[in-house]
This record gives structure tokens, sequence and C-alpha cells, in this order.
């Protein structure tokens, strides 16, 4: 017996829904039959068993048919998954179940109705019109027109026939067959009627048949053609006998007037072709016939396999909602369960991993992902405070390494971030720099960020304690950062080297001329001193005067020599990769809009040079490489700075991504020459000054895809010859001094 089923209740009540029991059940049931009943006692009821049913009314058969059978297997699938779901842990009264029977049952079925229904009234009206009395009388009339050409052709050459027949014979009573021009006339009938062959025989008795006149190009034995019953339907009264052999037309016919001579004639055709076309026309006629008998059984068999094929359909759609159903009904058991264990505090609480990646299984890994995050968020707060320290003395361990002055502010510009080169270049007391305000502790940067520039040049300080900072301002949303080195000394040596070039051209255009004055005046003081009177001591005293102020001259020129030469470098294996880092980190910090980036082939890179020398150098041609960035206008952009070495060399070649060299790059290094408003011309001079002495050279080129790139070579060997060692303060504040001590004693 069935068992009553009805819809879950809602937690407010019972569902305001219909309520499926086993009643309704046993409608749909009853339904189902008598709709069947009807429709067979339909079909067999026409008094025209043989000629089809209308199209609409058989596809409202069909539908009716089918709509309860939907409805049944729906219903089947209704009780099946409420049994599966009642064996399930997770609960819901099988909700989940029947509502993927309904909805996959549903989008199954109401498509499939459509094509269902479809697909009847397509192929009955298509099938309609070749049952019809049209296509019917189509089909005979094309027979009928294929026997009429084929009965036609045979017709015509037998009227050409007998035409040629009843002319001969006007001709035979006029003239004899003797007659001269018999030949020529004959040959011209079977001409003029397109005849292949013909022959004009006697038939009698005794001598059989006798030739009197004959045509034949293709030489056949007409005789052959010639049969006594032919003779017979000829004597009987017929005008002509046609017989068709092979790809000929024969026609044997009966002078009219004489019982003794006949005509043969024969026509090659294609007869095969159209005794295939009238042979095809009957089989076709025939087979319609056949089938016009079967139309109405074939028409019944084509629905009922829609029918059955579409109960099927629905069917597999059932079976697939209940195997996705439980499916779905396990691993959301699953999720359940690791839920309520989450929900009880268990943060190790996991699903199996899923054996698919469909939605359901994304969502067990994203469960297993949120627990997971959840525990490790859970770790991570308990050391977040720890990380947070840590991370903060690294930072002050970095920025503490870092010659450049480094302060980071906040709201009203108070100073979070600020290490220990700041606060020596800024000169403030032992409390430090962070917590006060920026214009308290140096009211020129505080005056900058006021404005829009980025980079500037200040001076800060009092009396014999200023400074001249080079300040870049970087501004990102948590404010402004400020990164400034001393320039100071670098701005003396730019001026000491100024005037050294100064220096060295009043040195050069004063010193030609003054050995050719003097030696003019010892020449005259020698040549004619003689000759003028001794009390006379002019001419003795002008000339005195000029050689001693020759020699004045001579003495000022030395010093303007002595002044032109820059400081002595001095010599002492370096660190290469420090003073390169060093270079690029003040700019670094100050435009983070631009890639800096130090390529090395060998991390502890050392060169005997002069670091304070080697430093400005790189500093100024990355200096220069920013500001040709800067000069393009375009965001973004690239500093690269590459260190090679090899047996007896070592290069610096530094590449940037800026507007490239200027038209009259062979001049780019003398002094005072620039392609910038505010530049002095000496910084390109110094470095070349500065890498000359240490035994290298400079190149300028253009960048593989724009901007400039800049060569320095130092020769590593003879450098290594000129390395001076260090300084005992130095070895001292290295901490070397006294192992050495203790090794000379």
């Amino acid at each position: 017996m069935i068992a009553s089923a009805t819809l879950p209740m809602d937690d407010d009540g019972p569902a305001h829904r219909f309520a499926v029991t086993p009643a309704v059940e046993a409608v749909v049931l009853g339904v189902a039959i008598a709709i069947a009943v009807t429709s067979y006692f339909i079909i067999t009821g026409s008094d025209a068993p043989q000629r089809l049913i209308p199209p609409p009314l058989v596809a409202l058969l069909l539908v009716a048919n089918l709509v309860p059978g939907i409805a049944l297997l729906m219903l089947l699938g209704r009780r099946v998954a409420m049994r599966r779901a009642a064996r399930s842990p997770v609960g819901g009264g099988g909700r989940l179940h029947v509502r993927l029977v309904a909805l996959f049952s549903i989008v199954a079925a109401v498509p499939m109705l459509l094509v269902t229904i479809f697909a009847s009234l397509l192929f009955q009206y298509g099938v309609q019109f070749w049952y019809s009395d049209q296509a019917r009388g189509m089909l005979e009339n094309a027979t009928g027109l294929a026997q009429s050409s084929y009965a036609r052709q045979l017709n015509r050459w037998q009227e050409a026939t007998v035409t040629m027949a009843s002319d001969m014979s006007a001709y035979l009573r006029e003239r004899s067959l003797q007659s001269p021009d018999f030949s020529g006339w004959f040959l011209q009938q079977v001409y003029f009627r397109s005849l292949s062959e013909a022959a004009l025989f006697k038939l009698s008795p005794q001598q059989g048949i006798q030739t009197l006149a004959i045509v034949n190009p293709y030489e056949i034995d007409f005789t052959r053609r010639v049969t006594p019953s032919a003779i017979a339907e000829l004597r009987s009264g017929k005008s002509a006998v046609v017989a068709v052999t092979g790809d000929r037309i024969q026609t044997i016919t009966m002078l009219p007037g004489s019982d003794e001579l006949f005509l043969y004639a024969g026509r090659v055709e294609d007869t095969k072709s159209l005794s295939e076309q009238t042979t095809r026309a009957n089989d076709v006629l025939k087979s319609y016939r056949s089938l016009l008998a079967r139309a109405r059984s074939l028409q019944l068999q084509f629905n009922a396999a829609l029918l059955l094929i579409s109960l099927l359909i629905v069917g597999i759609a059932v079976w697939i909602a209940l195997a996705v159903a439980d499916r779905l009904v396990r691993p959301v058991g699953e999720l359940v369960d690791a839920a309520r264990r989450v929900a009880a505090g268990d943060l190790t609480a996991r699903v199996p991993d899923p054996r698919s990646r469909d939605e359901v299984g994304t969502l067990a890994n994203a469960f297993n992902q949120m627990t997971g995050q959840l525990e490790a968020q859970n770790t991570e707060l308990v050391t977040a405070n720890g990380q947070l320290e840590s991370r903060r003395a690294l930072i002050e361990a970095v920025m503490a390494g870092v010659s450049a002055g480094v302060v980071a502010t906040g709201r009203e510009r108070t100073i979070t971030i600020a290490n220990d080169s700041a606060t020596t270049l800024l000169g403030t007391d032992t409390g430090g720099l962070v917590g006060r305000r920026l214009v308290d502790v140096a009211p020129e940067l505080d005056a900058m960020l006021d404005g829009g520039d980025r980079e500037a040049i200040v001076e800060v300080g009092q009396g014999s304690e200023v400074r001249t900072l080079a300040v870049r301002i970087a501004r990102p949303a948590t404010g402004p950062i400020l990164t400034f080195d001393d320039i100071t000394q670098q701005l003396l040596d730019q001026r000491r080297a100024a005037w050294s070039d100064v220096a060295r051209r009043i040195a050069h255009e004063i010193k030609n001329p003054l050995t050719p004055i003097q030696l003019a005046a010892e020449r005259l003081q020698r040549r004619y001193g003689g000759k003028i009177e001794a009390q006379d001591g002019t001419f003795s005293r002008l000339t005195d005067t000029i050689i001693r102020q020759v020699g004045d001259l001579r003495r000022m020129v030395d010093e303007f020599s002595s002044f032109a030469r820059m400081p002595k470098p001095v010599f002492r294996e370096e660190s290469l990769v420090d003073a390169a880092r060093q270079a690029l980190f003040l700019h670094e910090v100050a435009h983070p809009a631009i890639s800096f980036q130090l390529v090395q082939d060998d991390p502890g890179l050392t060169l005997v040079c002069d670091r304070r020398q080697i430093g400005q150098a790189l500093t100024n041609i990355v200096k220069n490489a920013v500001e040709a960035i800067e000069t393009r206008g375009e965001p973004g952009g690239s500093v690269t700075m590459t260190l090679t070495s090899d047996a007896n060399t070592v290069g610096i070649a530094v590449a940037d991504t800026g507007i490239g060299l200027p038209a009259e790059r062979d001049r780019i290094v003398e002094p005072y020459v620039t392609t910038r408003a505010r530049g002095t011309g000496l910084g390109l001079a110094i470095v070349k000054k500065i890498i000359e002495e240490h035994c290298g050279t400079i190149g300028f080129s253009d960048r593989p895809g724009g901007g400039t790139l800049v060569t320095m070579t130092f020769d590593a060997k003879a450098l290594a010859a000129l390395d001076q060692g260090a300084s005992a303060s130095e070895l001292a504040g290295e901490g070397r001094l006294d192992t050495m001590t203790r090794n000379r004693t």
C-alpha cells in the first residue's frame, strides 16, 4: 500500500502549498489510464483505416498521454527521493532530493514537450503531402509522361516509315524499279526522314526475301529482323510492325497496293535510357501505392516512438536528479558536521578532500581554507607583536647603516621614523627626532613641504654649523618622506674644481708671455746698460722693475697652478659594491617611481681607489640619469648599475631610460658645458678627472631601446700598485690595531 506523504511543515506553521498524497497519485494514475483507453478508441474507430489521422489530433493525443506519464515518473522519483532522504543524517525532510527531482524533471519535460509537439507536427505535415491526392497524381502523371514519351518516340519512326512507303508506292506507279534515278531518290528518302538504314524487299513463297533497294551503312542483316509473325500482322491489315532491338528502333510496313513489296526502316536511338526511365517510373508508382497502404501504421509508429523516447528522457532525468541529490547531500552532511565542530571552538575541523571539482567541491575547499585561515590567523595574532618588533628592529638596523638621512612624517608633519644619520645631519640633541614636529627640528625642511618641489638644496643650521643638504621628497599616502645627504663638501669640491679650472686657464694665459718679457728685459739690460751714463739710473731702474714684476707674476702663476690641482687621491682597497649601493640608495628612496637595480658578478668586488672620489663620481652619474628620466616627462623609468670584473680590469656601467644624449655629446665632459638650465657644467668634468686619476676611462653611448649608457673601465692591476694601505687610526677604528700590535710583540 502506498504510504502517505505530504510536503514538510514550515517553522511558522503548515505550508500553504499543494500537498501530494496517495489519493493524488491514484488520481494521476487513473487519468493516465483513461487517456490511454480513449486514445485507443479514437485511433481504431476511423472509417478509413488507410488514410492519415489529422496531425493536430495526433499531436493532441500524444501530449495528452505524455503529460500524465511524466507526472507519474516525477511522483515515482519523489517517493524514492524521500526514502533516501530519510536515511540521510543531514535532515531537512528530503526537500533537497524532492526539489532536485522536480527541477530536473521540469527542465527535461518542458523543452522535450515542445520538441515532441513540433517534431510530430512537422513530420505529419511533411508526410501528409506525400500521401495526398496531389502527390499521388503527380507520381501517376510522371509515370504516364514517361510511358507516353517512349510511345511517341516509337510512333514517330513508325509514321516516318509508313509515309515513306506511301511515297514509294506513288513513285512506282509512275516509274519502275529499273529507272536510273530510283537509287538516288531512295537515298534521299532515307536521308530526309533521318533514318539510319532502310531496305525495299520482295517476299514470295518460292524465292523468299529479295532485296530490291537498300541503304545499310552499319551493314546489318535486316532479314533476321523480318519474322513470319510480323509479315502475318501486316497482311492481316496492320499498318506497321515496330520492334526495339538493342539501340535500334526497327519498323516493317507493306507498300500500299502491293502484297509482295515491303519496306524495312531502322533508326539508331538511346532506347535503353527511355526504357529504364519508364521502368523506374512504374517501380516508383508501385512503391508509392504500397506505402499508401501503410500510411496510418507509419504515422502511429512514429508518434508512439516519440512518446516512448520522451518518457525515457524524463525517466533518465529523474534518475540523474536522484544521483545528483545523493552526491550533493553527502558532502553537505560532512560540511554540517564540520561547521558544528567549528561553532564549538574546534578550529582544526576539516571536511574530507572532495573527489570532484564542482561547486560543492569548491564549497568544501573554501570551508577547509576558511578554517585553515582562521586557525592560522589565530596563531598569527599571538605572534603579531613579536613580528612587529622584529621588523621595526630590522628597519632601524638598515637605516642606521645608511649615510643619508631619512625622515618619515605623519599627521601634522610629526616625525615617525628617523635614522641616526638624520639626527647627526640635523644637529639635534640626544632626545632624538621621533615624536617631534618637523617645523621645530628643521624649519627649512618643513617649508619645502609647503611647495610642490620634489628636490632642492637647503641650508640648515646657524653660524659655523651650517650644512648644505640635497633633499628629495616622496609623497606617499601615509605622509611625506624626506631623504637628504650632506653635500657641503661636494659643493666645496665643485667650487674648488671651478676655481681650479679658472686658475689653470689664467696660469696658462699669463705664463706664456712672461718668459719672453723677462728675456727681453734682461737682454736690454745687458746690451744697453753699459752705453748709458752712470749718473742716469732710469734705464737700470726700469729694467730691474720689469724683471722684478715678471718674477712676481711668475710666482702668482705658480700659486694658481698649485690651486688648480685637485686633492691627491688616497688609494686604498675599498668595497666597490658598498660604494655603488650607497650611490643608488639616496636616489632610490627619493624617487620611488623609478626602479634602481644593482647587478654584480661578485658580491665581494673590491677596487684600490679613493672611496670618496669614486662615490662622488658614481653619485653624479646616477643623479644625471635620474634627471634625464624626469626630463622625459613619462611615469616610471629605470636606472641599472652593473659591476663586472676580470683578471686585469673592473667595469662599471650605468644605464638609464631617460631622454638620451644631446647632439654635442663629445663636449659634455668639458667644464661649463651643460644641457640643463640650472646645471653648472662641472659635474661630468669632475667625474672625468676622477676617473682618469684612477687609471680609468669613461665613455657615453646610446642605450638599446632608448636612454643613455655610461661605461667606466679601471685598470685594476695598475691601481693595485698604487695601494697606500690603511692608516693607523683607520685600523684602530676597525678594531684591528691591537691585533697588529700583539703580532709585532
